[in-house]
């Protein structure tokens, strides 16, 4: 950072020591929002044995458990960023956080896995303003080179929060159980919000908000969510399932049209018509796609195929997160450096790729030393990506779209994590299914109930949990390769912008 404040245009002046004050605030603040959303995301497959075991849950009940949470903060991410333009983006960071955190203490004191399943929808909504609200406060907050500096602290907070979640939360229930450490993403999420109070406020001049757009996007996607999870135990030529893809398509479908006349849009047509900036947001999107999967289902496979502790296997997953909390830095400080960010995106990408072909070495036998390697190449990628996406691409960007913008990345990486959780545990449970011929018992095996006294049994359990895993990765790997295939033709064949050539930058003061 620079050691000179940061200004708000129009809003600190020389002799106006409170407003400095408060500017300084900004950047710690969202920095602790943005890691603790972070940990939220990272930590909570820990938790997953542990919840099944005691609310006797498994199957989709339990992969709503995190789903639910990265369904409704990729859903509401868009909507969040829009709103916090138009209402205030300190007003909804304070309003985002309270929510976040009363989520959660609605799933320490759940009952049944289905009040879990609902809070946990309600925090992802929290998670999603503290995410879009946070980056556009600092986007309104700096400018030029601080904000590219502003952006990789909030990459690499992103990073601290993804590094320690499972160790963290894996900690934390061995010495208080899971709902213990439900309280404490509780309790700090409160002391943010009352810390956010202190912030300038700021906003866009117009105050109108699309409501038509932001519902037919979140039932769209919600409708395509719920297909996804359900099907591979209701079938999928089930006539709900079948009505909710179509439901979904067709969301999507009025969504795009409705954004291209609406006077107010949750979406911008001028940010999608940007092929940069939607070359970056798929690159964004393409690394969280090839990160997720294994950072929600591989902790299972720890414990349950080689007999983790829900902390070991933590500092197990350190392997994958740990790079997290490094690579943006240094990323970042490379771009500075005069080295092509469209250069380092890729081979970002390329690490994830190679990555998730890796752990297809996947088995029984030595497993964190046969996926080490994977891990950290998958972890080094991701890390580079949160270091340098946001800023390239909010580069791009008018400061009257800033929240928007905000909101469309994150939503981006929100939507990528639901959709490979819901895919990941349709693969699983599919293929355990069609190797133990019983769609309970698969579903029972894929929350990590596997029992060693089965005998002969518990061995087709563990080869049946291996192939489903091998099977998945290489759909994954597929599918990483070819949207990095997509990235390099946006970002290769788009004019290079630098900051000082996109106008409009400066946001405006609130009134």
């Amino acid at each position: 950072m620079d050691s000179s404040v940061p200004t708000v245009a129009g809003r600190v002046g020389p002799g106006d020591v409170s407003s400095r004050v408060r500017s300084r605030l900004t950047l710690p603040v969202v920095l602790v929002g943005v890691a603790l959303v972070a940990m939220s995301i990272s930590g909570t497959a820990l938790a997953l044995p542990s919840m099944g075991r005691e609310l006797d849950a498994s199957g989709s009940a339990l992969n709503w458990v995190v789903a639910g949470y990265n369904l409704a903060f990729a859903a509401m991410t868009l909507v969040a960023g829009a709103a916090a333009d138009r209402a205030g983006r300190r007003r909804m960071f304070i309003i985002a956080a309270a929510v976040f955190s009363a989520g959660f203490v609605g799933t320490a004191l759940a009952p049944s896995i289905l009040v879990v399943d609902v809070a946990r929808i309600v925090s992802g909504i929290g998670g999603a303003g503290v995410m879009a609200a946070g980056g556009a406060l600092l986007a309104s907050n700096y400018d030029g080179a601080a904000r590219n500096r502003a952006f990789a602290f909030m990459g690499t907070m992103a990073g601290v929060g993804i590094a320690m979640g499972p160790t963290l939360v894996g900690g934390l229930i061995s010495l208080a159980g899971w709902r213990g450490s439900f309280v404490v993403f509780a309790v700090v999420g409160a002391v943010i919000a009352i810390g956010a109070r202190r912030l300038v406020e700021s906003r866009a001049c117009e105050a109108r908000t699309d409501w038509i757009g932001s519902a037919l996007f979140v039932g769209a996607l919600s409708a395509l969510m719920f297909a996804l999870l359900e099907a591979p135990e209701i079938g999928w030529a089930h006539p709900a399932i079948l009505c909710a893809f179509a439901g979904g398509g067709v969301g999507l479908a009025a969504f795009a049209v409705t954004q291209r006349r609406s006077a107010a849009p949750v979406l911008a047509p001028e940010l999608v018509a940007e092929r940069g900036f939607m070359g970056w947001c798929l690159a964004t999107l393409t690394t969280s796609f090839g990160f997720l999967g294994v950072l929600v289902f591989l902790p299972t496979y720890l414990q349950a195929v080689a007999g983790h502790t829900p902390a070991t296997a933590g500092l197990a997953m350190l392997l994958l997160t740990a790079p997290v909390l490094l690579a943006p830095v240094l990323a970042v400080s490379l771009v500075n450096r005069g080295v092509s960010a469209r250069l380092l995106i890729m081979i970002a990408l390329a690490l994830v790729v190679a990555g998730n072909f890796g752990l297809l070495a996947l088995g029984a036998e030595n497993t964190t030393a046969v996926v080490a390697l994977p891990l950290l190449l998958i972890g080094v990628g991701m890390g580079a990506s949160f270091g340098i996406t946001d800023g390239q691409a909010m580069s791009l960007v008018p400061a009257r779209l800033v929240g928007t913008a905000a909101g469309f990345l994150n939503t981006l990486r929100g939507a990528a994590e639901a959709l490979v959780i819901a895919a990941f545990s349709a693969a699983l449970i599919g293929v355990l299914t069609a190797r133990l011929g019983d769609a309970n018992h698969a579903a029972a095996v894929a929350a990590g109930d596997l029992d060693p006294a089965r005998g002969p049994g518990y061995d087709a359990e563990i080869d049946a949990f291996t192939a489903s895993w091998h099977l998945t990765q290489t759909g994954i790997g597929i599918a990483c390769l070819l949207l990095s295939a997509i990235v390099a033709v946006l970002l290769f064949s788009s004019p290079h912008r630098s900051l000082g050539e996109v106008g409009d930058r400066d946001a405006g003061p609130a009134k």
